[in-house]
């Protein structure tokens, strides 16, 4: 048998860089967080067939001493943190005191720097760990070349220099997202791809994703219980069909977490559909003592100490931003403190011969939120601060006919003018045309008020004959420690014998869904995520069912004061702007766009 020997250091390090440096844009990532926990304000890069041959990062940051420089491509050598109680409470975006370590041991590595206060620079290299004297005004240097050369069975891992190159602008663009303080360039083979001049965090979103993002995107500023979300999600329209356009923090560090995933995309599922995907740039802080970044070498993993309060955090904050009514969303974004939520007091009549339903709003206050960061001061300062005096108006008194108001201010969706082949509603606002699909929007609206008539203690089914299925430990264990919970949810769940599970009764709604297949994706979500979602989401295929069915058909004549009642319950409306199937509802069309397809002014 083998024995057991010690190995090498130079081994050590290049295990240890296997975990940590992937590709090029893994050391980028890695030399960008550096140059932020140390206070920079401008960072250049410059890379060299895609990084591979040459990655430069130049920054303004507070340099380094010629003292910490000797360590400074040690292994678990690092200014961060000195204790358990730091790591447990990491507020830097390094802290391992690998990074350096490892890209030395695979890449010729040389980093020249300059304290703030020192006379001049100095520099180390993977070769000399021992600083000599170097020229520099100020900051720090760090010039990782061939990288992988000793190591060529891993070096053909790497792919073609567009490749890298595109990897690498991935790595810079997650990074100066998160920081618009920051100014940043990006150069590939000697060209500028890429300017970010220091700005707020607005400008700096629409750089990195666009113009037509920003314009399909609302703000998300939410607070409560030492939790903050904020930032921009993108509304269905923009869906896309990948995930390249999906960037979220915790704490300024972007990851990639299950949680928040799962509830990001159970925020969007009751608005998108098929296999589309949302994008948006979201930036969640909470008490660094309440996260755990020390999960992956990699440092994108983290795992929450309330998960489960996290998740529902983020699924309602967005879940009510994306719900705001059309009212809301034109007249003033989701931001703070201020949601609107459904609950009941009042009826109105739709006023297009469907049974009345009930529709409520009512400001619900969450707690102010923890102190903004400046980079998002100013776009959060422009916005209303509250949704509070908001109320919907009353479709009743559009009833009886009168003429069109001189001015719409105060109505988003304006008042209709006529009807286009039973199909389309068209209205005039303030700003010009809005074309309306009338049964896409009618059925949004149904579907809504049957949610909110149906929320509640669901009524049960009881089962003729139990619905016996086999089941694995976990979900008879799953079973058990949750059994109060699907009692309240109206599921009967008792063991029928060593490996089965007997159900007895299901809420009335759910009926007719498979129940062995409800119940294994329940038990599946109870073991990581609250069950409330799954059973939401099979109610709302039925609803959405329903209200399909009840909505106003095509070829259907109203009358305009029935146009104007759908209009203000469009108004006054959660997710007003798209159907139950992700389509838009609505479009609007200024009066400068009608000049142009008149070619008017020209």
């Amino acid at each position: 048998m083998p024995t057991i020997r010690k190995l090498p250091e130079v081994l050590i390090n290049q295990i240890a860089a296997g975990e940590v440096v992937e590709r090029p844009a893994s050391v980028l990532k890695e030399l960008l967080e550096n140059s932020l926990d140390a206070g920079s304000k401008a960072i250049e890069v410059q890379l060299t067939q895609g990084g591979i041959k040459q990655l430069r990062i130049t920054d303004d940051g507070c340099g380094i001493d010629k003292e910490d420089l000797a360590l400074a491509l040690e292994r678990h050598a690092t200014s961060k943190i000195a204790s358990l109680e730091d790591l447990e409470a990491v507020g830097t975006m390094g802290f391992r005191g690998e990074a350096l370590a490892a890209i030395s041991s695979v890449a010729r590595t040389k980093i020249t720097s300059r304290a703030r206060g020192a006379s001049h620079a100095w520099k180390v290299s993977e070769r000399d760990h021992e600083p000599m004297p170097a020229a520099l005004n100020g900051g720090t240097v760090v010039e990782v070349e061939d990288l992988y050369y000793n190591t060529p069975a891993r070096r053909k891992f790497m792919k073609s220099d567009s490749t890298e190159y595109g990897h690498c602008d991935d790595a810079f663009r997650r990074v100066a997202l998160a920081r618009p303080e920051v100014g940043f360039q990006l150069s590939h083979n000697g060209r500028v791809n890429l300017r970010l001049a220091p700005g707020d965090a607005e400008r700096r979103a629409r750089e990195i994703l666009g113009d037509d993002f920003m314009e399909q995107a609302r703000v998300v500023d939410v607070a409560a219980s030492g939790l903050r979300l904020f930032g921009f999600a993108s509304l269905p329209a923009y869906a896309r069909s990948n995930r390249d356009g999906q960037y979220f923090y915790v704490n300024g560090r972007f990851v990639r977490d299950k949680i928040i995933q799962h509830a990001l995309r159970e925020a969007y599922a009751d608005i998108l559909h098929g296999n589309r995907h949302p994008a948006y740039a979201l930036f969640l802080e909470l008490d660094p003592a309440g996260v755990d970044v020390n999960v992956h070498p990699a440092k994108t993993e983290v795992r929450f100490r309330e998960g489960r309060a996290i998740h529902q955090f983020v699924f309602h904050a967005l879940t009510r931003t994306l719900a705001a009514p059309v009212q809301a969303a034109v007249a003033a974004p989701v931001v703070d403190e201020y949601v609107a939520y459904a609950s009941p007091t009042e009826q109105v009549h739709l006023g297009v011969e469907e049974p009345a339903l009930a529709r409520y709003f009512s400001p619900t206050q969450f707690e102010r939120p923890l102190s903004r960061s400046p980079a998002f001061e100013s776009v959060a300062s422009s916005l209303s601060a509250s949704l509070s005096n908001f109320a919907p108006r009353n479709p009743a008194a559009d009833i009886a006919p009168r003429p069109l108001p001189q001015t719409t201010q105060g109505a988003p969706l304006g008042y209709a003018i006529a009807q286009l082949h039973g199909v389309f509603v068209l209205a005039q606002n303030e700003t010009g045309l809005v074309l309306v699909d009338m049964h896409a929007a009618h059925e949004r609206i149904l579907y809504e008020q049957l949610k909110h008539v149906l929320e509640g203690t669901p009524g049960v089914q009881r089962l003729l004959i139990p619905a016996v299925f086999n089941a694995s430990k976990i979900e008879m264990a799953t079973a058990e420690d949750h059994a109060d919970t699907l009692q309240r949810m109206g599921f009967d769940v008792a063991p029928a014998g060593p490996n089965e599970l007997s159900v007895r009764s299901v809420p009335v709604l759910l009926a007719r869904a498979s129940v062995t297949e409800l119940l294994r994706a329940l038990l599946a979500e109870l073991r990581d995520f609250p069950a409330t979602e799954v059973i939401a989401a099979r109610r709302n295929e039925l609803l959405g069912t329903m209200a399909c069915h009840g909505a106003v058909r095509a070829n259907r004549q109203l009358t305009l004061p029935e146009m104007n009642a759908l209009l203000r319950d469009m108004e006054a409306t959660e997710r007003a702007d798209q159907c139950n199937h992700g389509r838009p509802t609505w479009v609007q069309l200024s009066m400068n766009e009608l000049d142009k397809l008149f070619m008017r002014g020209q």
